[in-house]
């Protein structure tokens, strides 16, 4: 399935309307990360169902709203819940919501998401901000004919993850006495955890952690031009990593023990944006 500008300025003109304002920085909230928004000021919810076009989030964990308020005196649009092709969706409507953002001015994302530690020096509960990423088994989400509105076709991957974002993290990590690794992300399409083969496969590729998101809407912000910073919570060692096994229930339960130290970190970094 793909969009036409049209679709596009529908579902940005409908948001638009709502919220009255442009919006300069997005964040996108992945699985057990969703009380962020519980710190917002001034908040409008819209629900997935009410915006023209969007898709339905059917993963338990994840609100399926968009929300609108300020956070750290700056005016913050969040995903309280995303796409996944797991789900059934194509690329372009997992992407959707990042080119709206785009056409209402975001200038900044911010995307969050649950991954399963690779690394062997990381442990549950650290956080990783992503420098790098790993896709290489799933169809491009700008494949098909190109929105020439949203940036070339062909477009360079050099810097994906913005380094000045990166150090501003950082920053704002260590002033938070927050630890924060620095790492590579690998995309895998699940919806079932990977196997203890694929995960060494990845960590000889270089991946140090991995996850079923915030890949597809990576390339798309970066087609687009809007600056990304990654983060991961890492809420699981990768299978074969740490002898138990590996369940959806673990992982939320270890977002929700650590989102005090999430929403001071993002809080943070908004603030210094």
């Amino acid at each position: 399935m793909n969009f036409t500008y049209a679709d596009y300025a529908e579902s940005s003109e409908y948001v638009k309307n709502i919220i009255k304002d442009d919006v300069d920085i997005a964040v996108v909230l992945g699985s057990g990360l969703g009380s962020l928004t519980n710190e917002f000021e001034e908040k409008i919810e819209l629900p997935y169902g009410e915006i023209p076009n969007f898709p339905q989030s059917t993963v338990e964990s994840h609100a399926g709203k968009m929300i609108y308020g300020k956070l750290s005196g700056k005016k913050v649009l969040a995903m309280s819940g995303r796409f996944h092709y797991y789900e059934g969706y194509s690329f372009a409507q997992t992407t959707l919501p990042i080119r709206v953002m785009k056409l209402l001015g975001v200038k900044k994302l911010i995307l969050t998401n649950a991954a399963g530690g690779i690394n062997p020096d990381f442990s549950v509960g650290d956080f990783m901000v992503l420098t790098d990423h790993i896709k290489f088994f799933t169809q491009s989400p700008v494949r098909g004919k190109n929105v020439d509105e949203f940036g070339k076709r062909f477009f360079d991957m050099s810097e994906t993850y913005s380094k000045d974002l990166i150090d501003i993290a950082s920053d704002c990590a260590k002033e938070l006495q927050v630890p924060l690794k620095k790492g590579v992300y690998a995309y895998m399409p699940g919806p079932q955890f990977e196997t203890p083969a694929e995960i060494k496969a990845l960590s000889i590729l270089g991946a140090d952690a991995v996850g079923m998101s915030t890949v597809a809407e990576a390339i798309v912000a970066n087609q687009c031009g809007i600056k990304i910073l990654g983060i991961s919570c890492i809420s699981n060692m990768g299978a074969g990593i740490a002898d138990k096994v590996i369940t959806d229930e673990e992982v939320v339960e270890v977002t929700n023990s650590v989102s005090y130290k999430f929403k001071a970190l993002i809080a943070g970094i908004v603030e210094k944006i």
